[in-house]
């Protein structure tokens, strides 16, 4: 089962300067709920971004075309596919980024967990590709208004190949 896991603003922006745009605590909750416990797979300035490295709890994979790139407590591979090889039948494999890893995914995965943010970030450099709407099928919705913790609505989205 291979699942890509992203926040992404009104234009499907995802970051800007190798960081995300919004602080949405529950988001953060959420992504850390979904992922414990699988197998993580992210592009190397995704895994650079990650204030303390490797994420605890997951099987970590990096992807490089550097055969000398080294990342403390993550395995590293030269391409989606080969770090798909190395995953058993049984793992849940979740793709949390950058662009481009998304860009390369999205023919791969059964399913999408997307935290929409409705809003627009004032810059941003990386964009999530377009969820098609001939390909993906919205399987569950919960939004969540403003509160004190975050500043926009955003609303957690799954979506299913059809």
């Amino acid at each position: 089962m291979i699942s890509i896991i992203a926040a992404i603003d009104r234009r499907n922006a995802i970051g800007f300067d190798n960081k995300l745009l919004f602080w949405l605590p529950n988001d953060l909750r959420r992504f850390k709920a979904l992922t414990t416990g699988n197998t993580i797979i992210m592009g190397r300035k995704t895994f650079e971004s990650l204030p303390k490295g490797a994420l605890p709890n997951r099987r970590n994979i990096v992807l490089s075309s550097n055969p000398a790139t080294q990342c403390t407590g993550a395995e590293v591979f030269s391409s989606l596919e080969a770090a798909l090889e190395s995953c058993q039948a049984e793992e849940k494999v979740y793709i949390i980024g950058g662009a481009s890893i998304y860009q390369q995914a999205m023919p791969l995965a059964d399913e999408l967990c997307l935290t929409e943010i409705d809003d627009t970030a004032t810059e941003a450099d990386a964009y999530f590709p377009e969820v098609s709407p001939t390909v993906w099928k919205e399987k569950s919705r919960e939004v969540h208004p403003v509160d004190e913790k975050h500043l926009c609505s955003y609303a957690f989205v799954d979506y299913a190949r059809k």
